[in-house]
């Protein structure tokens, strides 16, 4: 597993220490319905709103990061939405409760835009071949910070307040900036030029070019929709049948648990493995672990659904993001980025209003159709792939689908970042400061 993760530069285990940091500080996320039903005396309609309206600005944010990425500069952008946000999230607490329920989708907005942008950096900092490791080593280090984060936002808000909660989500956003700041240099290359523009077509051309990543953005949208019921049917679930929020507390442990251990070792392992294969079958793993709750309600269905739906998680989203990265044409990377950080979140705002209203009215048809949903979604991106695979099929080093797209760009020269892009080193990282 080392051999594979010397692959990936040092500015990305750099970056990922900033991510670390500022995932265990995000309190908002887990606890803002708390608050808002809580001391700022919202009902649970109210709260529900306005909760709902910040997660489509989340969704926004995801989906046009990469957009300004790609026509200022991803390290550009992402220390802007890391300082607005940060900002934004001190002043939550300062704000009267109307203020605030309009600022929160503002401060959502910002948390998109740096996912996005931080993705799309990655994508142009690490040459094609370690990307796979790279997204690993990130999302690897994120879900270690959201893991220790909520247990000490508790402790926070038990014995402090809950505006220390926003406090301290706010600093860790601005010294996430500030740290983004001093270890991704901002001299180098200069800026890609804008879609459309010269050297480039438009983003609609491009995903024309490639049907193999718009078949993949499409059934990542569905699988996201089914992904996202583990956290608002699935609890209704375990508690219709009898278990309290200690058993929905167990299940959500084994997600973190199991993706802790074996992310980054099934990235190594399955680093030479067409990245299409491995995305569907972990598509239809997630359709499984829905299977798996038809067998009953018991404790044990529901550890055999989560153990399924995480390796499903594990195969699909870091190679599916490395992907859609290896694909995009150089004067796109950060909206060829933006559009799968939108599809792989557009369960926040969807998932739980759709579930939910397939439980009210008919509660044994949502887990078959969890299933089915995933498991074609997951069929489809198979087929591609062999699609691909087959003689003639012009497949290239990206085992895709569609004409060759050129390669980013080398390993010591970076476009896209910064005040234009940085220069990195293959294997030491940044140079200058």
């Amino acid at each position: 597993m080392l051999k594979g993760l010397r692959d990936v530069p040092r500015v990305v285990w750099l970056l990922a220490a900033g991510v670390f940091v500022n995932a265990v500080v995000s309190f908002t996320f887990v606890f803002v319905f708390m608050y808002l039903t809580g001391p700022r005396g919202l009902g649970t309609a109210q709260a529900g709103l306005a909760v709902g309206v910040g997660g489509i600005g989340m969704v926004a944010g995801n989906f046009t990061g990469g957009w300004y990425g790609d026509r200022f500069g991803h390290r550009r952008v992402l220390l802007a939405a890391a300082t607005l946000g940060g900002l934004a999230l001190t002043a939550l607490p300062l704000l009267s409760t109307p203020l605030l329920c309009a600022a929160l989708p503002l401060a959502q907005y910002a948390s998109g835009v740096i996912r996005a942008a931080n993705a799309a950096l990655v994508a142009v900092t690490v040459p094609e071949g370690a990307r796979r490791q790279a997204f690993a080593v990130v999302r690897c280090v994120s879900n270690g910070g959201f893991t220790l984060g909520p247990p000490l936002g508790a402790l926070v808000a038990t014995v402090l307040s809950y505006d220390w909660l926003f406090l301290a989500d706010g600093i860790g956003t601005l010294v996430f900036a500030w740290w983004t700041a001093r270890v991704v240099p901002a001299r180098g290359a200069s800026r890609a030029p804008a879609a459309g523009g010269p050297g480039g077509r438009g983003l609609r051309a491009e995903l024309r070019a490639r049907p193999a990543v718009a078949v993949l953005l499409a059934a990542v949208f569905v699988v996201d929709l089914v992904y996202r019921q583990q956290y608002s049917t699935f609890p209704v679930f375990l508690a219709d049948h009898g278990f309290d929020v200690r058993a929905f507390g167990f299940v959500i442990a084994l997600n973190g648990a199991v993706i802790l251990l074996l992310e980054l070792p099934a990235a190594v392992a399955l680093r030479e493995r067409p990245p299409l294969a491995v995305v569907g079958s972990g598509l239809v793993l997630v359709g499984a672990g829905y299977a798996a709750l038809l067998a009953g309600a018991g404790v044990v269905e529901a550890a055999v659904m989560m153990v399924l739906l995480s390796l499903g998680e594990i195969l699909y989203k870091t190679t599916a993001t490395a992907y859609v990265a290896d694909q995009a044409p150089e004067h796109a990377a950060g909206r060829f980025q933006s559009l799968y950080a939108g599809v792989s979140v557009s369960g926040v705002v969807l998932g739980a209003p759709l579930g939910g209203a397939l439980y009210c009215a008919a509660p044994g048809l949502l887990w078959p159709a969890c299933a089915a949903l995933a498991g074609g979604a997951g069929g489809a991106v198979l087929w591609m792939s062999r699609k691909a695979e087959r003689p003639g099929a012009g497949r290239g080093p990206r085992h895709g689908a569609g004409p060759a797209v050129p390669h980013p760009a080398p390993a010591g020269r970076v476009t896209g970042g910064g005040t234009g892009g940085a220069t990195l080193g293959r294997a030491g990282g940044a140079t200058g400061s």
